[in-house]
């Protein structure tokens, strides 16, 4: 089995069942597999969150990387609705909720730093690039507790939106 495959039965059961419910048993059931087989990819249930959470940063950096816009808050913004279309936010809330341990999670705030900070002073309005940045984590946010809120016109609408406040003014 694939270490893909387990951290997605583990995300797949911290949605349906939460944080109390992600044990390595848990998760090894949900894959099919035993748990020395889950326990060969990932020694411990910190190491498996970690895998989680290192995933998604990997995730999000290669949307990011592949969208189109000259700037990297046009890139982001791109990142971001493509990630909620596919679905793929959902991780961020299950792996925030599923981890008490800041350990854990230095990685995940380091990148959101990271992120938050990227081509700033490159940007034509390095405030409006801040907001909508920020308005991109609502989103994310949003979407990954409520991910029929949004139809695809409403995200069509959103991104243009987005974009055009990324434009100086005139």
């Amino acid at each position: 089995m694939r270490r893909d495959e387990l951290l997605d039965a583990a995300e797949d059961l911290l949605c349906d069942q939460g944080s109390a419910a992600l044990t390595l048993a848990a998760v090894a059931d949900r894959a099919g597999v035993s748990k020395g087989g889950l326990l060969y990819h990932y020694g411990s249930k910190e190491a498996l969150i970690k895998g989680m959470v290192e995933r998604l940063i990997e995730d999000f950096d290669q949307l990011v990387a592949t969208q189109p816009g000259e700037t990297y808050t046009e890139r982001y913004v791109g990142a971001t609705l493509a990630a909620v279309r596919s679905g793929r936010l959902r991780r961020w809330a299950v792996v925030t909720g599923a981890s008490g341990n800041l350990f854990l999670l230095a990685p995940l705030r380091d990148a959101m730093a990271r992120w938050h900070r990227e081509g700033l002073a490159e940007e034509p309005d390095p405030r409006a690039s801040q907001i909508v940045r920020l308005a991109c984590e609502g989103l994310w946010d949003v979407a990954s507790h409520d991910p029929e809120l949004n139809s695809e016109e409403d995200l069509q609408a959103l991104e243009a939106r987005l974009k055009t406040l990324l434009k100086p003014p005139s």
